[in-house]
């Protein structure tokens, strides 16, 4: 019997989810403390009028990218990396794996650290209790990732809408605090940054979890409602990160929601909104850390994955690691978004719009044109001074759509592998 939300498998009819429940969970997701400090620094570079044309801008693309694959999840029913088997053949969908998954686990440690470290500034209390909260979180928010899918469903349905009163209760007292648009703009900038480094930054906070946010849109019951849910999520509701994050740095000097809370009086409202924020996205990214994990030791014990990962990220967190790990961290994140380029040249270009059943596919062991592509995306990524992460995405993609007409002689894969799941 196979485990369930489907690690390994397409997900069957009987299990996908309407527009509300995958609306929820990917909100939940991008609601997401780093998001806030990214639109903090733009907060303090752009007058207003010019900031929210920015801002609308880059989600838009980010949210087009994410839709992107959402659709292509949806129709397939894979997470990312079950489809790097398609592009990347059976041992080379490994190296996504990888990637992918020691990203999470950072941003796992990183966030298991935050919650810890800002509780005790924020309460009072004695600074021994740091690593406790630490071992406490890192375990405690991996549960509703355990249960899987419904329990990150549960989560979201209650945490969504109450981070969102929270957010618009603090943005209602800023505007008149602030006296409304008319004292905004009067705002001067104090930073200096270009419109176009500015986009990056914007689609740099969340690019590399539009990649992986197939693991929640193939759920979703038809493409219309993984595409509508996947840019309420990356349009709207990043959007809405970058923009509080913006309007905080702007009104109060400080960028984070929980900060700008304080500031303003609610303590409590502050307390809560710091524990659904890391809460639903903690749990989404140990999901994905054992969803990459399940694919590259071909298990289907997710559980016992995600238990792994929680170890594994609380002990990073615990030894002052996620210090050192988060700049090699957002490094990564410009070596994943090309993989989504792949993906999608793959599955419109190769497969023409539909992949074979998983199972009786003939894969390769190592797909050389997907990882030729991949890596001429990601160098291209890498040394590009303008929009690295569409850069990378676009040059992945158009580099495998001229690989594939190339001959099989020139370029071919290896030998189809005749492991099975």
């Amino acid at each position: 019997m196979r485990h369930s939300d489907y690690p390994l498998s397409e997900v069957p009819t009987s299990a996908r989810k309407g527009l509300l429940s995958t609306s929820a969970v990917l909100l939940g997701f991008t609601f997401f403390t780093a998001t806030m400090w990214a639109g903090g620094s733009l907060g303090q570079a752009f007058p207003i009028g010019e900031l929210l044309w920015i801002i609308v801008a880059g989600n838009l693309l980010l949210g087009a990218y994410a839709a992107a694959l959402a659709y292509i999840a949806c129709q397939s029913g894979l997470t990312s990396v079950l489809m790097g088997r398609f592009c990347f053949g059976e041992k080379g969908s490994k190296l996504s794996d990888v990637i992918l998954g020691f990203t999470q686990i950072g941003w796992y440690a990183w966030g298991t650290a935050t919650i810890a470290l800002v509780l005790v500034r924020t309460t009072g209390m004695p600074e021994w209790l740091e690593i406790p909260l630490m071992v406490l979180f890192g375990f405690g928010f991996c549960v509703t990732a355990m249960i899987g899918y419904k329990g990150m469903d549960w989560l979201s349905r209650f945490a969504v809408p109450a981070m969102m009163l929270f957010i618009l209760l603090s943005l209602f007292t800023g505007l008149v605090d602030v006296r409304g648009f008319a004292g905004l703009s009067q705002q001067m900038p104090t930073e200096s940054m270009s419109v176009a480094a500015a986009i990056t930054v914007i689609i740099g906070t969340f690019i590399s979890g539009g990649t992986q946010a197939t693991n929640w849109s193939r759920f979703a019951k038809t493409p219309k409602i993984a595409v509508i849910a996947t840019l309420a999520a990356f349009f709207v509701g990043n959007g809405l990160m970058v923009l509080t994050g913006a309007l905080g740095s702007m009104i109060y000097q400080q960028a984070d929601i929980v900060d700008v809370l304080i500031a303003q009086g609610f303590v409590t409202i502050a307390v809560l909104m710091l524990f659904l924020n890391i809460w639903t996205t903690q749990d989404n990214t140990i999901y994905n850390f054992a969803v990459a994990g399940c694919n590259l030791l071909r298990t289907e014990k997710r559980r016992l994955v995600t238990v792994g990962g929680a170890a594994i990220g609380t002990v990073l967190a615990v030894g002052g690691m996620y210090n050192l790990l988060i700049p090699f961290l957002v490094l990564l994140g410009t070596f994943i978004p090309p993989m989504g380029g792949v993906i999608m040249a793959d599955f419109w270009l190769k497969h023409k719009g539909r992949y074979p059943a998983l199972e009786s596919a003939a894969l390769p062991d190592f797909n050389r044109r997907g990882l030729a592509a991949y890596a001429l995306g990601a160098g291209a990524a890498y040394f590009s001074p303008l929009l690295p992460p569409l850069v990378g995405v676009a040059v992945a993609a158009g580099s495998y759509a001229v690989l594939l007409r190339l001959k099989h002689a020139t370029l071919g894969d290896s030998i189809p592998s005749t492991a099975k799941q």
